[in-house]
């Protein structure tokens, strides 16, 4: 579900995987944000939320909210 809301964004903001890693504060070759997106990351600290958020300039309630 979080995956889904993050990729919703990245596709109507047009920006790709790395320009939200980057965006972010982390290196090109950072996995972070791929390990996310695999499921590898289970529970994401409220930091790289707060990263996540920031970075595609939306509220952490945006993460929050259920899509019925």
């Amino acid at each position: 579900m979080l995956w889904y809301k993050v990729q919703k964004l990245l596709i109507e903001k047009e920006m790709s995987i790395n320009q939200l890693s980057l965006k972010m504060g982390l290196s090109k070759n950072n996995r972070t944000m791929y390990q996310l997106r695999d499921g590898k990351i289970k529970k994401p600290s409220f930091e790289l939320m707060c990263k996540i958020a920031d970075a595609l300039d939306v509220s952490l309630d945006y993460f929050r909210k259920r899509d019925d």
